[in-house]
């Protein structure tokens, strides 16, 4: 894998090795019990909070790691490598405080964001709601002025951190007669009175990595108001362009964990006096998820690499973004997919984590924008 990541500078790739390290030794052992026991991952969090995980996505200027989107992109697949629940839960941090960082006043981003990276505060991103997921401007979350500040109602739903974190980017509409540019955003601090959470959801995989529906009814100051109203939804759409290529992380991350416990096994298991790795059916089996890793690969660091240009220069990159997503999840999917048929009936037991893969990954083709709609996004972008 080091060939893959030549571009990173030393720092960065010392960054991840020891990020490497610190995964394999604290994170990946409990990521079995923690699939069990559905328990959040407080304690993950902890480690990576001093490792610097927590604020990788931020500037130095705000107590960040910052480094590039392209170390960013190796250092959640990393994470995710070794525990997709843990990998959740840190990147619904970043949709916070990447909310934070692109639609927030210099005040908010300097109360916010250190306290973001040390750990201090962990954060959540309150945008779907039952009747508005792959269309987000379709939302019925409302905040109207009073005289103190705002008044905020509404229901969202699978928020992940959202029982657990200590702040929320809430967005809601402001000006229903304005579309999409009538939505704003509010941070909402933990204990806010009227900010209900739910009980955690059942899910299929990432389950220490939690989801929470959050009843609302909230009375806010001035202040909550999370930079300037209608700006909400641009704000979203752009925080969800860095969003998406932390899921294509998440995805690189679980595909390479799959397809390593695979190539492991097929190198020892022996059958009829053979050695599944020198029989051809599998090495087929091998190239394949290969190819398709490979790919998906070529297509994150593009999209990452973009990131970092608009970073320092402007711009979108919606395009690389989407094409990211689409590419790694649907990959994923195989690659985990292919990894459970290798191993036959062992695959299907927890045993060897690739069923538990198998389960974290099937979410990647759905949240932060369903497959279907990343095809709605490129190919709206080549047709224009």
């Amino acid at each position: 894998m080091s060939d893959d990541w030549h571009m990173l500078a030393e720092e960065e790739r010392l960054f991840c090795d020891v990020l490497t390290r610190i995964c394999a030794e604290q994170i990946a052992p409990k990521a079995a019990e923690t699939d069990e026991t559905s328990a959040f991952v407080h304690a993950q969090l902890a480690t990576l909070a001093e490792a610097g995980m927590l604020g990788a996505n931020l500037p130095e200027e705000y107590e960040g790691s910052g480094i590039s989107a392209p170390a960013l992109l190796r250092a959640v697949a990393i994470v995710a490598g070794a525990c997709g629940s843990t990998a959740s839960a840190l990147t619904a941090h970043y949709l916070a405080t990447d909310s934070i960082l692109l639609g927030g006043s210099e005040a908010q981003k300097r109360e916010w964001l250190p306290k973001a990276a040390s750990g201090e505060a962990l954060g959540a991103f309150a945008l779907t709601e039952p009747t508005a997921g792959s269309d987000p401007a379709d939302m019925k979350t409302r905040a109207r002025r009073t005289e103190t500040g705002w008044h905020l109602k509404g229901t969202k739903c699978f928020i992940s951190n959202g029982g657990v974190a200590d702040f929320i980017v809430v967005y809601a509409v402001t000006d229903p007669e304005k579309a999409h540019r009538g939505i704003s955003a509010f941070i909402l601090p933990k204990g806010t009175p009227g900010l209900e959470p739910g009980a955690a959801e059942r899910t299929m995989g990432l389950k220490g990595g939690q989801v929470f529906t959050l009843n609302i009814d909230c009375h806010l100051p001035e202040e909550a108001l999370l930079g300037e109203e209608g700006k909400g939804f641009r704000t979203a759409m752009q925080v969800l362009d860095n969003g998406r290529i932390e899921v294509a992380a998440q995805c690189l991350g679980l595909a390479e964990a799959a397809m390593q416990a695979a190539i492991g096994y097929a190198k020892e298991r022996v059958i009829g006096g053979q050695l599944l790795s020198d029989r051809q059916g599998i090495r087929w089996m091998i190239a394949d998820m290969g190819l398709a890793y490979r790919q998906a690969l070529l297509l994150s660091q593009d999209a990452a690499r973009q990131r970092e240009a608009a970073h320092h220069g402007g711009g979108r990159f919606s395009l690389a973004s989407s094409m990211a997503k689409l590419a790694a999840s649907e990959a994923a999917g195989k690659i985990a997919d292919t990894a459970l048929q290798l191993l036959g009936g062992y695959g299907y037991t927890r045993d060897f984590p690739i069923e538990r893969i198998n389960r974290d990954l099937r979410i990647m083709r759905i949240y932060e924008g369903s497959s279907e709609i990343q095809r709605i996004i490129i190919s709206g972008n080549m047709l224009a």
